[in-house]
């Protein structure tokens, strides 16, 4: 089922519809960068665009709330960041990923 860029109701169904669209690596951050769960490496933000941005309340719990970024890197490795945001967001990571270009495709 595929839906319109920015109405998923849940951060799977946005991780599996950004999977078929090429989003298939997925990007962990470490020591002040992103890494890439294949041998592509690891990115600046410099490196990097968000082509999307999600956001996700938790129906049930406010602390389970998360945004899912749908990343590029300057190579072509295209991947997904899940990050949660309020009090529980990494404010290092925060501050990585607002680094990085905004662009929109």
């Amino acid at each position: 089922m595929k839906l319109p860029h920015g109405s998923y109701e849940t951060l799977s169904q946005a991780m599996n519809v950004l999977k078929e669209k090429g989003f298939t690596y997925d990007f962990d951050f470490k020591d002040g960068l992103l890494c890439c769960s294949s041998e592509a490496g690891k990115y600046d933000s410099k490196d990097l665009r968000i082509v999307e941005i999600h956001r996700f309340e938790g129906i049930t719990d406010p602390e389970d709330s998360s945004i899912l970024y749908a990343i590029e890197g300057n190579d072509g490795t295209k991947g997904l960041v899940v990050d949660a945001y309020g009090m529980y967001a990494d404010a290092d990571k925060t501050e990585f990923m607002s680094n990085i270009e905004v662009v929109e495709e």
